[in-house]
């Protein structure tokens, strides 16, 4: 009797669990991401995601792509938020003893700098190219660079 218990019980979490899941698939239907649908379609079709049958999938192939949508707008605002947070500890660092500029000018500006190091944390390397102004040493020649 015990193992029938067992069963409804694990079929009942299971039929919550796809209750759950529908609702939620529902719900990106009306649901706008910043990132359109077009963008998500062509970098998915690009990278080798195909529908078999759009007739049949139709509404699944549209929730996968609005599931992928969702997903990369959150890594993008994480991303950027992580980011944020390295130019603002990069800042104060450097005007520390300037505190009188500090209160004129409040604007923050993010670098590649900041950038790679919040993308790092997700393990993504970027590397920059010599061209970004945002280095010192912009301009320079690569041999004088070293001395």
């Amino acid at each position: 009797m015990n193992h029938n218990n067992n069963f409804q019980q694990s079929s009942d979490g299971r039929h919550d669990d796809d209750a759950a899941l529908t609702e939620f698939l529902s719900s990106l239907m009306g649901y706008t991401p910043t990132i359109p649908d077009e963008l998500v379609e062509h970098y998915l079709a690009k990278s080798g995601f195909q529908c078999p049958d759009v007739r049949l999938n139709c509404c699944l192939c549209f929730c996968r792509i609005r599931l992928v949508a969702v997903a990369t707008q959150k890594f993008v605002a994480e991303v950027a938020t992580d980011a944020l947070q390295q130019c603002k500890a990069r800042q104060a660092a450097v005007v520390k003893d300037k505190r009188d500029k500090q209160q004129k000018d409040k604007r923050l500006i993010l670098t590649m700098e900041d950038l790679s190091k919040a993308l790092r944390e997700y393990g993504v390397n970027v590397k920059h190219q010599e061209y970004f102004a945002d280095n010192p040493s912009t301009g320079m020649d690569p041999a004088s660079k070293e001395e």
